[in-house]
């Protein structure tokens, strides 16, 4: 652990001139328990001075302990925790940020301790497949995992001072970003700086020898870096270059910043999400950027491949999240222009909520039942089930009962405990179903059977299997999220470096 004095006598070290360009800034350290006092860092015509004592024309104040600042160097301390913890405190966080990306990260180097991470052989259906994934934060990660638990070699490039966000993002689970490690298995870890003649060079001789290169930048990003489709297509004629954004990479939109809670507002979907109130409710998971996004991410993958099977040309595709999410509307939407149905998700469509065979009930513990008797034949078993057979004819729409029969449904689930009715109606076509919490999923005999959730040895974190099974080839290519640059060595030997 390298000590305070070493953590500051390194920042001028660690300064990135051409990430300074018309920033002059003044920042204060206020370090308790640093024996030598206050210091500021200027910045300056892209240069960079330590300077100690209290500056007044500082634009950002800086207050943690001398502890918090070695840990949050040395990047065992995340900054946003830091933040939000109350162990940093930033007088003005924007400035902060213009400033911090003009550092890179504190090295402490040990050659003797270096290795070669050498990873098990991959097998399945995209055994033989290198993708260079650039891809950050959820949509891209998620997608490029199950693209690697296929059997694809899956190398996340990182810049090595501004790695993937999602690596600082709360909750940690021993050490490291619980989203991250759910996110990220299967792969490795190359840092380069992208900014560099040096890291361009090599991500250029690995784009050479890849299949796909995936990126999630904002439109003309990776232009401006020299990787444009045109100049690596040049490199290598049959790459599939593939580009994740929000609002894809032409449109008034396409320079947006946006958020899942963004795409799911701009298609309308959230709309139609909303409580008693008539508020729209944020859901509690990413539909955007796993639906829209990575989702739609492995589609353009495997079908690219495909094609290029035929045609062995190299081609560009643009996947937006909003125009991927826009078809999950297609039902509410067949309906509105049908029956001119309210825009608003106050108005009940047949699949959610105005049906009574197709609901969601309370039961006597207070858990609920999803019953989704939906055509006849399933409605009719559940009838029987239940002791009702006078019900059968109610979901017809000439049958006067047809809008009393929620409040009878309500009457019978609340009857009993929802175990009840699970055990009356299991092995049955009834469509009942109990709304499981975490820890029913995780105890799910089907689920288990299917072993569609996977629980680390080492650690017990939970994640998810790549959902499709194939039977002629294996997708258990599972090994944990890799550290930041930790097959460095070894994906540069690869490449003759």
């Amino acid at each position: 652990m390298p000590t305070i004095n070493q953590l500051v006598e390194s920042i001028p070290n660690r300064f990135k001139p051409e990430k300074s360009k018309d920033l002059e800034t003044i920042i204060n350290f206020d370090i308790k328990g640093f024996e030598k006092g206050i210091f500021n860092v200027k910045i300056e015509n892209e240069n960079c001075f330590v300077i100690y004592g209290f500056s007044e024309n500082a634009k950002c104040n800086l207050k943690l302990s001398e502890k918090n600042y070695i840990l949050l160097e040395t990047g065992k301390l995340k900054p946003q925790t830091a933040v939000l913890t109350g162990k940093l405190k930033v007088s003005n966080i924007n400035e902060m940020l213009k400033f911090s990306k003009c550092f890179g990260r504190y090295k402490e180097t040990k050659p003797d301790e270096q290795k070669i991470m050498y990873r098990p052989e991959k097998n399945g259906p995209l055994k033989g497949v290198k993708i260079v994934d650039l891809t950050r934060l959820v949509p891209g990660p998620l997608a490029t995992m199950y693209l690697a638990q296929m059997g694809a070699d899956v190398i996340k490039v990182e810049d090595e001072d501004f790695p993937d966000y999602i690596r600082d993002y709360p909750p940690d689970f021993n050490g490291q970003s619980a989203y991250y490690q759910v996110l990220n298995k299967s792969k490795r870890s190359l840092t380069i700086n992208m900014h560099s003649n040096e890291g361009k060079e090599i991500l250029k001789k690995l784009v050479k020898v890849s299949d796909v290169i995936i990126e999630q930048f904002r439109p003309g990003i990776m232009d401006k870096m020299g990787f444009s489709f045109e100049e690596l297509k040049k490199i290598n004629p049959k790459i599939i270059y593939i580009s994740l954004t929000g609002y894809g990479q032409t449109g008034n939109y396409s320079n947006t910043a946006g958020h899942d809670l963004n795409f799911i507002a701009t298609s309308g979907i959230l709309n139609l999400i909303r409580d008693e109130t008539n508020k729209p409710i944020i859901p509690n998971f990413q539909i955007g950027d796993i639906a829209g996004g990575s989702y739609m991410l492995i589609t353009a993958v495997t079908t690219a491949l495909y094609q290029r099977e035929k045609n062995k040309q190299a081609q560009k595709i643009d996947v937006s999240m909003l125009d991927s999410i826009l078809p999950l509307m297609s039902l509410s939407v067949a309906e509105h222009v049908a029956n001119n149905l309210p825009e608003t998700g106050a108005a009940k469509t047949e699949l959610s909520g105005k049906l009574a065979n197709y609901n969601i009930y309370q039961c006597a513990d207070n858990k609920w039942i999803a019953l989704a008797a939906l055509e006849p034949k399933f409605w009719n078993i559940f009838c029987d089930i239940v002791q009702k057979p006078n019900w059968k004819e109610w979901i017809l729409p000439e049958i006067s009962e047809k809008n009393n029969l929620k409040n009878h449904l309500e009457e019978l689930f609340k009857s009993k405990d929802s175990e009840y009715w699970v055990i009356l109606t299991e092995n049955t076509d009834s469509c009942v179903s109990p709304v499981n919490s975490y820890d029913d999923i995780f105890n799910n005999t089907h689920i288990k059977q299917r072993e569609s959730i996977i629980t680390d040895l080492k650690t017990g974190l939970k994640t998810f299997s790549f959902p499709i099974k194939f039977s002629e080839s294996t997708t258990n290519n599972i090994w944990e999220a890799p550290n930041l640059g930790e097959d460095n060595e070894q994906i540069l030997s690869e490449i003759d470096l």
